[in-house]
């Protein structure tokens, strides 16, 4: 059987941390990259015997091929760190390790908002590619929404399902959404995409309807209408900040 390392990326995560970690023990070699923690994080690492770095903040795609880098086996399994592996999909894991048929493996996630899971709004359909053979793929480049891209070889997916707990407070997912809209701004205008006030209005609006109603938000009752309504403002946001730098510029 192949051996796999277990990648993760930290900073203050002491309130998630330890499921994530419990979760995966049983791989061969966890790997944490903590960027600055001034919580227990480290700590609870230490005591889940992890091989942990610690870094300068490099970016998500940076920092989390940073840990895939230090990696010594070649399989290797990515998390974050308020995901969990669940029975089922360990299982699915060590099944596949045995006998590997592709380079890198989607694997199903269930996420969770406010504390209730979310059946509908497009997050039924989240697969992420985060099982792969570091020899044939690698994070790509982008400021946010990083992921692997295999380089040679296929891609499998595995429908047993690792669990995301997203935001557990509506502050904590608009804090998200500043750092993130600043970051997807910044990187959409190095490109030269342009923005203003009514567009990002009709772009946040547009994402409000594919979510709510296209892809079925409504059945995930008010926790799926806040989550739906809040989405929809990030894109508003990200695109505001768009054109702020393009006024910003031209100036």
């Amino acid at each position: 059987m192949n051996k796999l390392s277990a990648a993760i990326i930290t900073k203050n995560e002491e309130k998630n941390i330890k499921r994530c970690l419990e979760s995966v023990r049983w791989a061969d070699e966890i790997v944490v990259v903590d960027s600055g923690s001034t919580d227990k994080t480290v700590g609870i690492c230490k005591s889940y015997d992890c091989r942990i770095e610690l870094s300068e903040w490099l970016g998500f795609a940076k920092t989390k091929q940073k840990a895939v880098d230090l990696c010594t086996n070649d399989w290797v399994l990515v998390l974050d760190a308020d995901e969990e592996i669940t029975d089922s999909l360990k299982d699915r894991l060590l099944k596949i390790l045995d006998n590997p048929v592709h380079s890198g493996y989607r694997i199903k996630r269930e996420s969770f908002y406010l504390g209730k899971k979310i059946r509908y709004c497009g997050w039924d359909k989240d697969y992420t590619l985060r099982l792969f053979d570091k020899n044939k793929g690698r994070f790509n480049n982008k400021a946010v929404h990083e992921s692997v891209q295999i380089q040679s070889g296929t891609i499998g997916v595995i429908s047993d399902p690792m669990i995301h707990y997203t935001y557990p407070t509506i502050s904590s997912h608009i804090d998200k959404m500043n750092t993130y809209s600043d970051l997807g701004a910044a990187e959409m205008a190095k490109k030269g995409h342009a923005s203003n006030p009514v567009s990002a209005v009709l772009r946040g609006l547009a994402k409000f309807v594919k979510m709510y109603i296209l892809k079925l938000g409504f059945l995930d009752g008010m926790t799926g209408f806040v989550l739906c309504v809040n989405s929809a403002y990030g894109v508003y946001l990200k695109y505001l900040k768009i054109w702020e730098k393009g006024v910003k510029y031209n100036k």
